[in-house]
């Protein structure tokens, strides 16, 4: 392997891979289902029903970082985070909005936005932006 061979694997090997390779969500018409693989990570998979669903969340990361869509559903406290550039993410944004789960006024709102906003659907009063 030559200098620039070198460089170059080295330079490859340092670079991010893009969440889309590593991130998936996909659905159907009964449940949700999150699966990653994180670089240098152990490999995890969640999944929740679309009937356990009560809220959404859509978090504005400005421009250099993946916005975050926030489901909570009646299964836990915590919600499930599903990032926008996930394998899947703006599918699963356009289904949100197609089962009126998130309502297309504020997906478009929240997607425009890059000042950290955070927007809900049913609104928590005082705690978001949008709704």
């Amino acid at each position: 392997m030559n200098l620039l061979q070198r460089v170059s694997a080295w330079f490859k090997s340092r670079k991010p891979v893009p969440l889309g390779q590593w991130f998936f969500v996909t659905f159907d018409g009964e449940k949700v289902s999150i699966r990653a693989a994180p670089p240098g990570g152990e490999p995890w998979e969640q999944e929740f029903s679309w009937s356990s669903v009560e809220r959404i969340c859509f978090k504005d990361e400005g421009l250099w970082a993946s916005d975050g869509i926030y489901v909570f559903t009646s299964l836990r406290p915590e919600s499930f985070v599903i990032p926008t550039e996930a394998s899947g993410g703006t599918k699963f944004l356009n289904e949100l909005i197609t089962r009126s789960l998130f309502p297309a006024d504020i997906a478009i709102k929240a997607a425009r936005s890059t000042d950290g906003g955070y927007y809900c659907w049913p609104p928590i009063e005082g705690a978001c932006d949008g709704g």
